[in-house]
């Protein structure tokens, strides 16, 4: 019995000695790919002013669709810098689903909105519009007062209330650059096929924000959230791009991301039963395109930036996680039959397969294969050149695509100038491989936990609002 028990224990130290393997060795060829296409971009991007846009005929309008929940803390600012966005037209439609702080005064205050009999046509499934508000200074300024039903549910009463043939969905606590939207409709103007397009999401905490837009990049002094700048640089800059390249990609984040207005409708929307919507909504867009053999375009663009707060405190960071680990189970569920489904070309042989079983099952996975695995080394049930693999793969692996984003960010946009903040993230490259990587393990499995039992609702998200100092 005893014989059989360590063949087992050595044979699963193997099998997660091939998973971080599989994992960290995808990751790496995603950043290759990543690197060669952010650098054609850019060259691409000099030949392009942006400009023309501008005087293009064939620019269509968009409607930014920003869902709103208890953010009295950062919802004049976002709208302030949503307003004076470069584009030539385009309108805001705020939507306060259910807020029970001061979220629809301020906006009423601050903009002088009044109450208008708009009519809509109910295209998509939503909770009940109570009221429609207009600014008389801000014609392009709409705020949609609904019952609360989730983030899905409020933006498709956005799209419901909207008028323009793009929709551009944000979170309603983040800021977009100037020229975000003249640079995520590029590919609707250079492809007609286009249904969808994802722009990065940056880190604001630290930086210095004025007028609804970030005027100096810095750094947060929190050490959570500077890890949390090397984690979104990793999954958009490598992750997303690399992603994108073999038209694989899976999400078009909520916080950014701008849609064909008739492939949302066509899709029914986003999910409110799911606190994964815009993982699902991107995955289902996949799947009815393909299902009706539509040629359809989703990608990805490095460059057009959305900035957001994230959380500075481990119970908001693990409810964050948690959540986002939830989202990703009930989407690869919801969609099974596209797992291995040649049907659904790279998405369903590929991407799906790689989510479900690395991304997943990928906490399950890690934290038993290091409790496996110390408890081996302890019992001198493994070799040191068996170890010596382990760590390698577990660990020097993830600090190796960790600065591999930060060299491909140094390379491509340099949003960071000033030495002492590059020499900082790299030293958090680093450092995240040695606790808090293994944090956040802790936080998906209990997202896997509380997936089996049913657990339902986002969680508390605590927001400090933009802030006027520089880190």
């Amino acid at each position: 019995m005893k014989d059989i028990l360590l063949n087992l224990i050595e044979k699963y130290n193997w099998l997660i000695l091939f998973y971080f393997l599989g994992i960290n060795g995808t990751y790496i060829l995603l950043n290759i790919l990543s690197f060669f296409a952010i650098k054609r971009y850019l060259k691409e991007r000099k030949t392009t002013e942006l400009e023309r846009i501008f005087q293009s005929p064939f620019f269509e309008p968009i409607s930014i669709i920003a869902p709103a929940y208890n953010e009295e803390a950062t919802i004049a600012q976002s709208v302030q810098s949503l307003l004076h966005l470069q584009y030539p037209q385009h309108e805001v439609v705020v939507v306060n689903d259910g807020s029970k702080d001061n979220t629809m005064q301020v906006l009423i205050e601050r903009y002088g909105m009044v109450s208008a009999p708009i009519t809509y046509p109910s295209q998509i499934g939503c909770k009940k519009i109570k009221e429609v508000y207009v600014s008389p200074e801000y014609p392009n300024l709409v705020m949609v007062d609904k019952e609360n039903g989730g983030k899905g549910d409020a933006m498709n009463a956005g799209v419901n209330v909207s008028r323009y043939p793009l929709v551009c969905f944000i979170d309603a606590d983040s800021l977009l650059e100037s020229d975000a939207l003249l640079k995520v409709v590029r590919p609707f103007l250079e492809d007609p096929t286009t249904i969808g397009v994802g722009g990065i999401v940056r880190i604001v905490n630290g930086c210095k924000v004025e007028s609804g837009q970030v005027t100096e990049v810095g750094i947060p002094k929190n050490s959570l959230a500077r890890f949390q700048i090397v984690e979104y640089l990793r999954a958009f800059l490598f992750g997303r791009t690399g992603w994108d390249v073999i038209n694989g990609m899976l999400i078009i984040s909520g916080a950014f991301g701008l849609f064909s207005k008739e492939a949302v409708v066509e899709c029914g929307g986003y999910r409110s039963d799911t606190v994964g919507e815009d993982m699902d909504f991107t995955v289902r867009l996949h799947r009815i395109m393909r299902e009706k053999k539509r040629e359809y375009r989703m990608t990805f663009i490095a460059d057009p930036v959305c900035w957001t707060e994230v959380p500075e405190k481990l119970k908001t960071l693990s409810g964050q996680r948690n959540r986002w680990q939830r989202g990703l189970i009930d989407t690869m569920l919801f969609n099974m039959k596209m797992l291995f489904n040649p049907k659904y070309g790279i998405v369903g042989l590929f991407a799906m397969p790689f989510f479900f079983f690395f991304e997943m099952l990928g906490p399950i996975a890690e934290l038993t294969g290091y409790i496996v695995f110390f408890v081996s080394w302890y019992f001198n049930i493994v070799n040191f050149t068996f170890a010596l693999f382990f760590l390698l793969a577990a660990i020097v692996l993830g600090i190796v695509l960790s600065m591999g984003s930060l060299v491909l960010e140094e390379l491509s946009f340099r949003r960071y100038p000033k030495i002492r903040h590059l020499v900082t993230l790299f030293a958090y490259a680093v450092l995240e491989n040695f606790g808090y990587r293994q944090l956040n393990t802790w936080w998906r499995f209990r997202g896997f936990l509380d997936h089996i039992l049913g657990k339902k609702g986002w969680g508390k998200m605590e927001r400090k609002g933009f802030q006027t100092i520089k880190g």
